[in-house]
């Protein structure tokens, strides 16, 4: 499975986020061409802070692996991971990450800072911009229209 594919997969779950009203973040785990974890956030949904794309998909794969440890995985997801996130990454020793889009507010693997940098016992490689410009446009376009229905008055019918 190629980076491509592998990330129109993550674009497939951050459409599910969507489509429950979520920030549309997806993630996919593969591990030796097959996909052994996919998550998409649920904050909201589940008003717990925890629950972002990247956490579900490590959680997933390590129940289908039977192992804390997914060496020999890449993790594939739609948004630059944050601090928790790139934390969860290394502790669970995955061995890759390529991301879409950066995250200007909170990314952890450049944007903001990068965890590569210090001396922490696991870095993954890291590969960026892979469907960026899609990534980003599912991003960008939901927060507009996050935005206009707030601007709206009650009761007003959207034109969408």
């Amino acid at each position: 499975m190629t980076d491509r594919e592998a990330m129109r997969r993550a674009l497939r779950q951050a459409r599910c986020a969507e489509k429950r009203g979520e920030v549309p973040v997806g993630a996919v785990i593969v591990h030796e061409g097959k996909v052994i974890g996919r998550g998409f956030n649920l904050r909201e949904t589940s008003q717990n802070a925890l629950c972002h794309a990247e956490i579900r998909a490590i959680e997933q794969a390590c129940r289908r692996l039977g192992f804390w440890r997914l060496c020999g995985c890449t993790l594939y997801v739609t948004l630059e991971p944050c601090p928790m996130c790139a934390g969860a990454i290394m502790n669970a020793r995955i061995d890759r990450v390529v991301y879409g889009a950066k995250d200007p507010k909170a990314g952890a693997y450049g944007s903001v800072l990068n965890l590569n940098e210090y001396p922490v016992n696991h870095r993954p490689e890291v590969t960026s911009g892979v469907l960026e410009e899609e990534c980003a446009h599912l991003l960008s376009s939901f927060f507009r229209n996050l935005r206009s229905r707030k601007k709206q008055p009650e009761g007003a019918v959207s034109n969408e």
